[in-house]
C-alpha cells in the first residue's frame, strides 16, 4: 500500500527513557525486537533519490518498505514478505530503479532496536509513539540509536506538535530530520560528522505557492537541525556556516513570501531566528578573519592568540545556543507553523507558484539595481545592503530556479555568485576593521599590519564589483 508517513522524529538519551514513557498518555503498549536490512544499488541510486528501501523482520514477520523523501511527511510503501529476498515486483520498487538497477540491489547496513511502542488518543487524533534503543552497523562501523518517534495514525497532525511540546518538558528532545536510513548512509560513507550543506528545494512545476514555501522552508530546516547537531558534537567551523546559511535562506524566503506565509505567529518565530544567527555571528566573523590571517602572514600572524581566544569564546557561546531549549523550541515551533500554521488557509496561497516567483524575483532584483547602481562610490554600510540583497535575490532565484528553463537560469546565478562573492570580500574587510579595533589599538603595529593587506585589494575588489553589477543589469532576466 502506499500512503503519505506524517511523523515526528526526535533525538533523546538512554537515561530519559523511562521518564519519557511516563510523561506520555495512557495506551495499548507492547515491546518489540526489531531487525532490519537497508538496500540500494552500488552507485547509491536510492540515496540520491532521497528514498530507502528496507527488509524489516520481528517475530518472524518480514515487511518491505520503501519511503520517499524527508521531513515531516513522507510518501510510504509497504508490503508483506514471505520469503527472505526483497521483491522486486513491487510497484514502488519498479517505479524507482531500471530492471537492471533492481536486480543489482544489494544490503547496504542493518539496524537493529528494542522499539518500546504505545498507540493512544490523545486531542482527538490516533497517535503511536515508539520509543527506538539500538545501533545502527554498516561494515565494521557502528553508532548508538536512541529516538522518540511520533507517527500520527489519524486525525489532526497539530496533535503530533502539542504532544511534542508537552513531553519536552520531561527530557531534551531535539528534532531531527534523519531517518534510520539516512543516518545509516552516513554511518557507511563516513560522513556522519560532517555539516549538511544547501539542497535544493525540489520545486513542482505547476505547484502552489504555499506548496513552494513549504517546500522550500522544510529545505532549510532539515539543514538547520542536522548542523545543530554536528555543531553540538565536534564545534564544527564548516557545520557553524552551513547552520547561519541554512537561517537566512528561512528568514529570507519568509520574507519573500510574507504575502502568504504570514500569520499571528509569523513575527516571534522570525525573532527567534534572528537570535540564532546572532548567536552564531560573531564565531563566524572570527573564523573568517582568522583563516584569512593565516593565508595572508602565516602561523606567526599578529595578535594569534587574541584572536585564538576570542574565537573559542564565540564558538563556546554559539555550542551553548544549539544546546539550548531555546533553539529546540525553535525547532519545533517553526516546523509546526510551518506544517500546521494558520497561514495554509489563506487564498494567496493557493495561487500559482510561478507566477508569484516570477513577481517576487522582479522585485528582488529591482531592489538590488536601486541599491547597487553606484556599488563604488557607496560606504562599508551601503555596499554591505546590496549585499544583502543581492544574497535575497540569490537565494530566491536558486529556490525558483526549477520552476523555469534551467540553462538561463544557470547563467544568471553564476553571474550572482560572482557579485556575491565580490561583496562578501569586501565585507570581510571591513569586519576586520571592527575586529582589529575590538583586539589592539588602531594605531599598534599589529592592527596595521593585519589591515593593510586587505585594504591593498580594496579598490581592485571595488571596480570588480562595479563591473559585476552591471553585467547584472544587463542580464536577461530567466524568470521572464
Amino acid at each position: 500500500m502506499g500512503a503519505d508517513e506524517i511523523e515526528l522524529k526526535f533525538l533523546c538519551e538512554p537515561q530519559d527513557v523511562a521518564a519519557l514513557l511516563a510523561a506520555a498518555p495512557v495506551g495499548a503498549a507492547e515491546t518489540k525486537q526489531l531487525a532490519a536490512t537497508y538496500f540500494d544499488t552500488p552507485d547509491g541510486r536510492l540515496k540520491a533519490a532521497h528514498i530507502s528501501l528496507r527488509l524489516r523482520e520481528s517475530d518472524g514477520r518480514r515487511v518491505q518498505t520503501l519511503k520517499r523523501g524527508d521531513g515531516f511527511a513522507r510518501e510510504e510503501h509497504e508490503a508483506r514478505i514471505t520469503g527472505a529476498a526483497l521483491d522486486l515486483t513491487m510497484p514502488a520498487v519498479k517505479a524507482a530503479l531500471k530492471p537492471a538497477q533492481r536486480k543489482a540491489l544489494a544490503p547496504v547496513f542493518t539496524v537493529r532496536v528494542t522499539r518500546q511502542q504505545r498507540t493512544f488518543t490523545y486531542e482527538g487524533a490516533e497517535i503511536e509513539l515508539a520509543l527506538d534503543q539500538g545501533e545502527i552497523t554498516a561494515g565494521d562501523q557502528q553508532r548508538r540509536l536512541c529516538e522518540l518517534e511520533l507517527e500520527l495514525k489519524s486525525g489532526d497532525p497539530a496533535a503530533l506538535f502539542v504532544l511534542a511540546r508537552q513531553l519536552s518538558v520531561t527530557a531534551p528532545l531535539y528534532l531531527s530530520f534523519d531517518g534510520k536510513a539516512s543516518q545509516g548512509q552516513a554511518l557507511m560513507a563516513g560522513t556522519r560528522h560532517e555539516p549538511r550543506r544547501h539542497d535544493k528545494a525540489p520545486l513542482r512545476r505547476g505547484g502552489t505557492t504555499g506548496q513552494a514555501f513549504q517546500t522550500i522552508a522544510r529545505n532549510a530546516l532539515v539543514q538547520i537541525a542536522a548542523n545543530g547537531v554536528v555543531l553540538r558534537e565536534t564545534d564544527s567551523e564548516d557545520a557553524l556556516h552551513q547552520l547561519r546559511v541554512a537561517v537566512r535562506r528561512l528568514r529570507s524566503a519568509m520574507s519573500t513570501f510574507k504575502t502568504v506565509a504570514q500569520d499571528a505567529g509569523t513575527r516571534g518565530l522570525k525573532a527567534e531566528l534572528k537570535w540564532l544567527s546572532r548567536a552564531c555571528d560573531d564565531a563566524r566573523d572570527l573564523d573568517v578573519f582568522s583563516n584569512d590571517n593565516l593565508r595572508i602572514a602565516g602561523e606567526k600572524a599578529p595578535l594569534a592568540p587574541r584572536v585564538a581566544a576570542a574565537r573559542a569564546e564565540a564558538h563556546a557561546k554559539a555550542c551553548a545556543a544549539v544546546s539550548s531549549k531555546r533553539f529546540r523550541d525553535l525547532v519545533l515551533e517553526t516546523t509546526a507553523w510551518v506544517e500546521t500554521g494558520a497561514w495554509r488557509q489563506t487564498a494567496p496561497g493557493h495561487r500559482s507558484a510561478r507566477d508569484f516567483a516570477a513577481k517576487a524575483l522582479d522585485r528582488r532584483w529591482k531592489t538590488l539595481l536601486k541599491l547597487g547602481h553606484d556599488v563604488r562610490g557607496l560606504d562599508d554600510a551601503g555596499r554591505h545592503r546590496v549585499r544583502i540583497a543581492a544574497k535575497k535575490l540569490r537565494y530566491a532565484a536558486e529556490a525558483f530556479a526549477p520552476l523555469f528553463t534551467a540553462e538561463p537560469g544557470r547563467r544568471f546565478l553564476k553571474k550572482m555568485k560572482a557579485l556575491q562573492d565580490t561583496l562578501g570580500a569586501l565585507n570581510d574587510a571591513a569586519v576586520a576593521q571592527t575586529l582589529v579595533a575590538r583586539l589592539a589599538p588602531t594605531d599598534s603595529p599589529a592592527a596595521r599590519d593585519l589591515l593593510s593587506a586587505r585594504e591593498a585589494k580594496r579598490p581592485r575588489a571595488l571596480k570588480q564589483a562595479a563591473r559585476q553589477m552591471k553585467a547584472l543589469a544587463q542580464a536577461k532576466p530567466f524568470w521572464r
